[in-house]
């Protein structure tokens, strides 16, 4: 009988590989075991345990590759929107953690944003910072889930007057994306804008100021490897006769 992995049968297969192998006896590893990733055994006493067999090592490996394949795209890509941001004059963070109002009154609570890239205007006056979120997107599984969680998107929104999803090509159609947000589809032809973000008034908190401060924004020529080149070319490029 064919068992249709899920989301839960990679995890309880890694549990298990990481323990003593105790069984649960629940409808999960009965459909582990007809899958052949598991196996029982018995010690001198009768005592059952569980350990995975080499088709569930080959699937933890094959899982491990894909998963970090496509943590390598992410990280890839967010790179690529850093830098653009930066190239584009503005102050960028990655990696951030920032504490985001939802809902008004009494029905305000607090959620934690973790936006892939977040920047603003390189300005001296408040009103001209813009501050822009990007949320990076490589594989739809991910782009699905995280749009069932509208929670995450108002938070964005509370921490930016522009909202975008940057999605690798092929993965989902901008009418996919809620209108609040932009979006930007990232192919070998490099970041194009499928549909702009909504502009919004937007000024920022004591709050978020100070986690700002306390965070350290990328270094534009570490970020930036082209940057130098063209330097060194541009002052011949300028002169003249």
């Amino acid at each position: 009988m064919a068992v249709e992995l899920r989301v839960t049968h990679h995890r309880r297969l890694r549990q298990i590989w990481r323990s003593a192998g105790w069984p649960c006896r629940d409808m999960l590893e009965a459909e582990l075991l007809a899958a052949g990733l598991l196996q029982r055994l018995y010690d001198a006493d009768g005592r059952e345990t569980l350990r995975v067999t080499d088709a569930g090592v080959a699937l933890l490996a094959h899982t491990l590759q894909k998963n970090r394949a496509a943590r390598d795209a992410h990280e890839s890509l967010v790179q690529r929107v850093a830098q653009q941001m930066q190239r584009a004059g503005r102050v960028v963070w990655r990696g951030l953690s920032l504490r985001a109002p939802i809902g008004e009154g009494d029905a305000m609570r607090w959620a934690v944003a973790l936006p892939d890239v977040y920047s603003i205007r390189h300005t001296t006056v408040e009103a001209y910072l813009e501050p822009v979120a990007h949320e990076i997107k490589v594989r739809r599984a991910d782009l699905l889930a995280d749009l069932r969680h509208e929670a995450k998107r108002v938070a964005y929104l509370a921490l930016s007057g522009e909202c975008w999803y940057v999605l690798r090509e092929g993965i989902a159609r901008p009418e996919e994306i809620p209108p609040e947000c932009g979006v930007m589809i990232a192919g070998d032809a490099g970041l194009q804008v499928a549909r702009p973000a909504p502009k919004r008034a937007m000024r920022m908190s004591f709050g978020l100021w100070m986690a700002l401060a306390r965070a350290a924004p990328m270094e534009p020529q570490a970020a930036d490897e082209d940057a130098q080149p063209w330097l060194v070319e541009a002052p011949d490029a300028a002169s003249g006769p």
